[in-house]
């Protein structure tokens, strides 16, 4: 009997033995990434073994029957003592499961019910198996602990699901689809220095400077051999372009497969990583994050589908992504989050904006990146002007291996471009006034509903105002006008939520910053006189503290905050940024670090592969997307109304959506405010609550139902 794996729509056929042996070399070829070669040729060749079975290929001939073809190929690898392959195979369809216990039922669908159920003869026969094939001894592989094998298992299984479905593509299309691909690194390090070659000579001392600085890092990118790193560079240092020098010096050094970029928000993802093609080329850089969706079917063209197929498992040059979409990765059980991460392996991973990790997921976001330098080859680099205070919690996870400061000494008055001024408490009033006495200037604050509470309170000529209330396209557009007025010596005075603070280009002779934390006043001060145009004492950046108190997410941030403020006359000092996220760190408590017990779970049960995976969510709040048919949204939702669906059209509508916390989203239910389409998509349909200068209203339309 000849037993089959796949039957395309053409009617080839694929052997078992073909697949198991195509998933086999490709998931060694994978797993020799972190020096695991054969126990990844193992998971290849054992995970389809239940396919032998005669129910299965009755269901391959279309019975409805449900077959588990999973569970035999996991008992035989746990017959060989490798219980990592193991728990790969048994979760390669279904997503890895929690270990159980031994005293689990042998119908659960824990890993130790599922071994239960092979033990006791309850699969479907598939002995075939052993006519045609034999699975490799292989030495069993230690660990420091259930911690290390769990993330170890993890990778593992990353190399066995994409091995499984790239071998299974290629069959069923009849030919190998084009996904990734780019130019090597070397190529790669010929465009940047390229595209960096007008900037020598540098003439001013700002610009040497930052060309020193770049040079330094090329130097310390052949120098330094793979590990951790830290790199400190000052607001307007030019750290994007010096960062991806020593990273692509690095990887071309010592034969980094490629460079991932984790970046904190989606608000600054976009530009970083339109940097990143403008140096390398649009065929070198994958961006994926939750605001760009690529179409796997070829309807916007064939380099659409390769980019769709790239986001897949990551395999590009340059990957720009968000710090959600890659720790949540790192914890997930689901093939299809999990697929991407033996990529990960052997490469220089850039952590923009470090300082910004979620302190709640703080222990195992560098519990991860530990691992991944340890035993993956990995080189990490902690990338901010504000260089956080996780000596203690690395050395936790990597004893003997410090982090290396890439560039120890560019703390240099040269890019002092600003002095602080303290204001005391303040009212909104107050405050509106002394930004109405600037031509231009700038004011951030905590939260939505005050940077409304100051626009209202402001000349109108020349005002504007930024939040998330705002559609993104909407505020693409203020932004330009913005810039352009900055440029042009025109009245602008801008009041924003901290939206503005990272990564977002403008200068201002003048900035306000409600009390906040350290790095956020810091990085407030890096859009006062940006490009150092002038003096540092006509620079002003002035922290006060409102009259309202700071929502409940920001007060130990604002009290650590002020502590430093308190007891260091400059916020931009190391001494003071050290001492600010010691305190942060001390307020918040060690429990705070890790406040879903993460690391504990893990140490204290058995591999719980799905526990993890439901609590570790970065972003906990769950809020509503309401999309705005304004522009051309109003378009894009008519397409919405009318059944049209696809990746295309979500992605261009991220333009045009708002999200709104569930409270506010009653509000607007309650009110008739919106509609909830077929889909679950929610339409704003009383255009009234939306300005056109501050977005999306609080306040539902509260009183338009007392006329009758």
């Amino acid at each position: 009997m000849t037993y089959l794996a796949h039957i395309a729509q053409d009617d080839r056929r694929q052997t078992v033995l073909e697949h198991l042996n195509g998933t086999a070399e490709l998931c060694a070829g994978f797993a020799a990434a972190f020096g695991t070669e054969e126990l990844g040729r193992l998971a290849g060749l054992s995970h389809d073994l239940g396919k032998y079975s005669d129910a299965f290929q009755r269901r391959l001939q279309g019975s409805p029957e449900h077959v588990d073809h999973s569970t035999a190929g996991a008992a035989e690898c746990c017959k060989l003592g490798q219980s990592c392959a193991a728990f790969a195979v048994a979760g390669h369809h279904g997503g890895l499961p929690d270990g159980g216990g031994q005293g689990d039922h042998y119908e659960e669908k824990t890993f130790f019910g599922r071994m239960k159920k092979a033990a006791m003869g309850k699969l479907e026969p598939c002995d075939a198996w052993q006519r045609e094939t034999r699975l490799p001894t292989v030495p069993q592989r230690t660990f420091s602990g259930p911690l290390e094998e769990m993330f170890f298992t993890r990778m593992l299984y990353s190399c066995l699901v994409d091995a499984d479905f790239l071998d299974t593509e290629t069959f069923m299309a009849g030919r190998e689809r084009e996904r990734g691909g780019g130019d090597p690194m070397e190529i790669l390090e010929d465009k940047l220095q390229s595209y960096v070659s007008g900037w020598f000579p540098p003439e001013t001392e700002l610009n040497r400077e930052r060309c020193e600085i770049l040079e330094h890092c090329i130097e310390q990118g052949e120098r330094q051999r793979p590990g951790l790193f830290t790199l400190t560079i000052p607001t307007g240092g030019g750290k994007t372009v010096a960062s991806l020098a020593f990273a692509l010096c690095h990887a071309r050094t010592h034969g980094l497969r490629r460079i991932i970029y984790v970046i904190p928000y989606t608000s600054i993802i976009e530009q970083n990583a339109q940097v990143f093609r403008e140096i390398l080329g649009d065929e070198n850089v994958l961006e994926h994050h939750s605001g760009i969706l690529y179409d796997i079917e070829d309807e916007a063209g064939p380099e659409n589908a390769r980019l769709a197929r790239a986001t897949e498992n990551w395999d590009m040059p340059v990957v720009v992504t968000t710090a959600v979409q890659f720790f949540e990765s790192l914890f997930a059980s689901r093939s299809s989050q999990c697929r991407k991460l033996h990529n990960l392996a052997k490469s220089a991973v850039i952590f923009d904006e470090a300082q910004m990790m979620p302190v709640p997921y703080l222990r195992p976001c560098v519990f991860a990146i530990a691992q991944l330098v340890k035993n993956f080859g990995v080189s990490a680099v902690l990338c901010t002007a504000t260089q956080p205070a996780l000596d203690g919690i690395f050395r936790e996870f990597l004893p003997d291996r410090p982090a290396a400061e890439l560039c120890p000494m560019f703390h240099r008055e040269t890019f002092r471009r600003v002095i602080f001024r303290r204001e005391g408490k303040l009212s909104w009033e107050a405050v509106a006034e002394q930004i109405n006495g600037q031509k231009q200037a700038l004011c951030i604050v905590n939260s939505r509903k005050s940077a409304q509470t100051i626009y209202n309170l402001l000349d109108k000529d020349g005002a504007f105002h930024l939040s998330t209330l705002m559609y993104p396209a909407h505020r693409k557009t203020i932004l330009e006008e913005i810039r352009t007025r900055l440029k042009d010596g025109l009245p602008c005075r801008v009041v924003s939520t901290s939206l503005i603070e990272a990564g977002v280009d403008v200068d201002f002779p003048a900035v306000f910053r409600e009390e906040a934390g350290l790095d956020s006043i810091l990085q407030a001060a890096g859009r006062c006189n940006r490009e150092g145009k002038r003096a540092a004492g006509e620079s002003v950046v002035t922290v006060f503290q409102s009259e309202t108190p700071p929502p409940s997410l920001f007060e130990i941030p604002v009290a650590a905050g002020r502590r430093a403020l308190n007891r260091y006359d400059q916020p931009d000092k190391p001494e003071a940024i050290r001492y600010y996220f010691q305190e942060l760190l001390g307020l918040k408590g060690p429990e705070a670090l890790d406040q879903r017990n993460i690391l504990k779970i893990m140490e204290r049960e058995f591999m719980p592969f799905r526990k993890i995976a439901e609590r570790f969510h970065l972003i906990d709040s769950e809020t509503r997307t309401v999309y705005i048919p304004l522009g051309e949204g109003e378009e894009l939702i008519r397409r919405l109304r009318s059944g049209q669906g696809g990746r295309a059209l979500f992605r261009a509508l991220g333009q045009y959506g708002v999200s709104v916390y569930p409270q506010h989203f009653a509000a607007l239910d309650l009110a008739g405010d919106v509609e909830v389409l077929e889909d679950g998509s929610t339409v704003l349909t009383n255009l009234s609550l939306y300005n056109d200068s501050t977005g999306l209203s609080l306040r539902a339309d509260e009183g338009k139902a007392l006329f009758i």
